[in-house]
């Protein structure tokens, strides 16, 4: 899955790139914004795959916007002006749609983005970027995290929810609670997508404890789990898909 958002400052712009990226099965939204700098305060926390992106808004233009980043991800624009083709050129955006988008076309957009995806992951899988770090290896269907002086593992079965702390991350278990250093990102990248999701900022939960799900909130063994703006879209698409 392609995790992307949409910056634009129309409404009915972004409802319908909303309503395009929840028809490609292999994008999923993690957020939609108004404005440029609400965006970029919210992947400066939570890193994206690709934005969709507006060009003229006020304040910040989508332009001001991707230069501003240091790593920035994949980008298409999305624009009803057609003179800044040159510039999307210059920064090597993956496409460049003009407005009204037709779906057609933006589905020829998001397969680029996908092609451009999956190139780089096998790149970056042939360098061997994708190493595992010695405090937390994945293997089949259990974890070893470093704890204290000792290394433990922990089922996936097991795990109830995993909560960001200030210095370091918290997995509660059936069991035990376990402190790690590793950070909550290094959960949600490694972690299968099918049995965790994000739901806020600080925490990580596990589909299948799920007891219920309440207004903004998730209930997991008695323990309320605030679920936040940023997280609330996916994580009713992923419900509902299994509902």
């Amino acid at each position: 899955m392609i995790k992307c958002i949409a910056v634009d400052d129309e409404p009915l712009a972004l409802e319908i790139m909303e309503d395009y990226i929840r028809k490609v099965p292999f994008l999923t939204l993690a957020g939609k914004f108004e404005n440029a700098a609400t965006a970029l305060r919210f992947i400066q926390d939570e890193p994206v795959d690709l934005v969709f992106l507006d060009i003229k808004m006020p304040d910040i233009t989508g332009i001001q916007f991707l230069k501003s980043l240091k790593y920035p991800p994949m980008v298409v624009f999305t624009t009803a002006y057609g003179e800044y083709a040159l510039d999307g050129f210059n920064l090597d955006v993956v496409d460049y749609l003009l407005k009204p988008v037709p779906f057609e076309r933006f589905l020829k957009a998001a397969a680029k983005a996908s092609e451009t995806w999956s190139a780089t992951q096998q790149k970056n899988v042939s360098a061997g970027n994708n190493a595992i770090p010695m405090d937390a290896a994945w293997v089949n269907d259990y974890i070893f995290i470093k704890t204290e002086y000792k290394i433990i593992k922990i089922n996936l079965e097991d795990i109830l929810f995993i909560e960001a702390l200030k210095d370091y991350t918290k997995i509660y278990t059936q069991n035990l609670p376990v402190l790690t250093l590793r950070s909550l990102k290094s959960f949600e990248t490694r972690l299968p997508a099918d049995k965790f999701i994000r739901v806020h900022r600080s925490y990580l939960v596990s589909l299948n404890k799920i007891n219920c799900v309440e207004k903004n909130t998730v209930m997991i063994a008695n323990q309320s789990i605030p679920i936040s703006d940023g997280y609330r879209d996916r994580f009713y698409d992923v419900i509902n898909r299994n509902s």
